[in-house]
């Protein structure tokens, strides 16, 4: 578990704006906390990987979204390449 108490990932450092998102969501939280290391470093991966702020916001927008619908790790994405 990382501050806060939010487990993280594997590899990526969890970021502060999406523990914030993640901690004021309960439903994708409740998520998060079920899926596995390696599922949340993807998740964090894919995240981050966005280049400008309006692509990483969107990504967190998304992965709120995607996590409260139950999905585990991201879509049509090759995966993180850092593990």
């Amino acid at each position: 578990m990382s501050k806060k108490g939010l487990a993280g990932g594997v590899v990526h450092k969890m970021p502060a704006d999406f523990r914030k998102a993640l901690i004021s969501t309960s439903a994708a939280k409740a998520v998060w906390e079920d899926i596995t290391p390696l599922a949340r470093n993807e998740w964090i991966c894919w995240v981050t990987s966005g280049k400008r702020a309006e692509t990483r916001n969107i990504r967190i927008e998304k992965a709120l979204s995607k996590l409260k619908g139950g999905m585990r790790r991201p879509c049509c994405w090759a995966g993180c390449m850092h593990r």
